[in-house]
């Protein structure tokens, strides 16, 4: 197929911030550090898991210790390869993913989390069927907005049109980059107000996703 629509995770098509509000708990609590609240650790999603960590040591005043820092992250990354009950999809995905995949179009996923488990949580919300492309944050050596991971999703699809569907500063950043149109899904994990963030089309019902895909690739 020429023409692919590409997609954040995380806050665009599945809220996981509960999910990974309980792992960074659980790895706090076994560190002996104090937890996080919700709006904390949602404020640290985005841009991978390193990020994600360095976050977290820093919020708790050790984020000069490098050794802790690697150690969190496997262990993280070890109990969020499980860590789907939490997860919920968003209302409306299904619909617009069956009416993209309909109007002969090619469906990729481009994320910061790690293919592990952005595989095992698309399993469990039964949206695996949809990508025939995942590039997760440890797929390359680079992460979003590193346009990079955008573009070894289009050509693994062998896309040359395509508009690329995020949720943040960092999903607008990455289609900047790679010179891709950005639609952005309001209802997720971005951290400032939408009129700051540079797109095409913003969107808060995914009702209205596959017209203004088709819109924007006509």
């Amino acid at each position: 197929m020429s023409r692919a629509v590409i997609f954040d995770l995380d806050g665009t098509l599945i809220d996981s911030a509960p999910d990974i509000h309980a792992a960074a708990n659980r790895l706090m609590a076994q560190h002996g550090f104090a937890a996080f609240t919700p709006d904390e650790t949602r404020s640290f999603i985005g841009s991978g898991v390193p990020h994600f960590i360095t976050c977290c040591l820093t919020a708790r005043g050790r984020a000069g210790d490098g050794a802790l820092r690697a150690r969190m992250i496997e262990e993280f990354i070890a109990d969020y390869e499980t860590a789907v009950t939490l997860t919920q999809v968003y209302p409306g995905v299904m619909g617009a993913l069956d009416g993209l995949a309909g109007a002969d179009l090619a469906l990729g996923l481009c994320t910061n989390k790690p293919k592990g488990p952005a595989h095992a949580v698309l399993a469990h919300l039964g949206l695996d069927g949809y990508f025939p492309v995942i590039i997760g944050g440890d797929s390359l050596t680079v992460r979003k907005p590193d346009p990079a991971p955008l573009q070894a999703t289009a050509a693994a699809l062998g896309a040359r049109d395509m508009v690329f569907v995020g949720d943040s500063e960092v999903d607008a950043e990455t289609a900047a980059r790679a010179g891709v149109p950005f639609v952005l899904y309001t209802e997720g994990y971005r951290k400032g107000p939408v009129e700051r963030i540079t797109h095409d089309r913003a969107f808060s019902d995914f009702t209205d996703l596959p017209g203004l895909i088709t819109d924007l690739l006509s």
